[in-house]
């Protein structure tokens, strides 16, 4: 074989070990990129099958009265049904590793229906707290109610106290119950406390912060909802008005009572979709 021959297949060899070392390089390249996409999205979701961004899951519980009709049965039972369905979710919810949950249980506005009505809620209010301290023992879950409490019936403030007392220095889901709530009451009674600080000369009004603000309101020390889910209607009804600036809605086709697992599943798997930019 000549000189020249040799060369050419040196140079041959040579070609052929640069495109595989070329090709290698980039194959190794794109399984370390995968490797690292499929580690951020590991990540992302908790052992429990949740993103780990959810940490906060609120629910405005409606439909309760048109489920009863819809079955031909009084509005209280309809209430009686969704209150039902409210201890089953808490219980699927902390499955999914989600450390806090609201319940918009009872509005301000819905001191305006029949006496009836009201009457059975109250009384279902009480039931909750008298049934509940097994649950949040059990559990270790902790409760905090939110709202104009001082409108509650004297014997309900005080067991709610009392349950709030008792597991406080529990470690498990918080479960946080919207009870005489509306979000522009809180923020105006947020409003007057500061007010009055202010004029005790406890902080200075100008140098007032978002954070400082949040702490005269009810939900001081839980994180702000990531997601509020609705049922039947598609509004926020005077729901946390301050705090779910950010918050991703979730409008469900659905009466509260008929509100199941597998669409608790299906909020998970749409927010775990969703990118969260916050104005960036």
């Amino acid at each position: 074989m000549n000189q020249r021959a040799q060369r050419d297949q040196r140079g041959q060899r040579d070609a052929s070990v640069t495109l595989d070392t070329v090709i290698h390089a980039k194959s190794a390249s794109i399984l370390q990129e995968r490797s690292a996409c499929l580690a951020t999205e590991s990540e992302a979701i908790n052992a429990s099958g949740a993103p780990s961004e959810l940490r906060h899951l609120a629910f405005i519980i409606d439909g309760n009265r048109r489920w009863a009709k819809a079955h031909n049965l009084p509005a209280v039972m309809g209430h009686r049904n969704g209150y039902e369905n409210a201890k089953k979710l808490i219980s699927y919810i902390a499955k999914y590793g989600v450390k806090y949950i609201t319940f918009y249980v009872f509005s301000i506005e819905n001191w305006k229906r029949s006496a009836e009505e009201v009457a059975f809620l109250m009384n279902l209010v009480r039931e909750l707290f008298c049934a509940s301290s097994g649950f949040f023992r059990k559990n270790s879950a902790r409760l905090v109610a939110i709202g104009n409490l001082e409108n509650l019936p004297e014997d309900i403030h005080k067991d709610i106290s009392g349950l709030e007392e008792e597991t406080k220095a529990n470690d498990g889901i918080t479960v946080m119950l919207a009870i005489s709530y509306s979000g522009r009451d809180e923020i105006l009674r947020a409003a007057k406390k500061i007010a009055k600080d202010a004029e005790l000369k406890k902080i200075d009004v100008d140098a007032l912060t978002e954070d400082d603000f949040s702490n005269y309101l009810d939900t001081k020390g839980v994180p702000y909802p990531d997601a509020i889910v609705r049922t039947s209607e598609k509004r926020i009804s005077n729901f946390l008005v301050w705090q779910c600036a950010y918050s991703e809605i979730f409008f469900v086709d659905k009466l509260w009572p008929d509100f199941t697992e597998d669409d608790l599943k299906d909020v998970i798997d749409e927010f775990s979709k969703r990118k969260r930019r916050y104005g960036k």
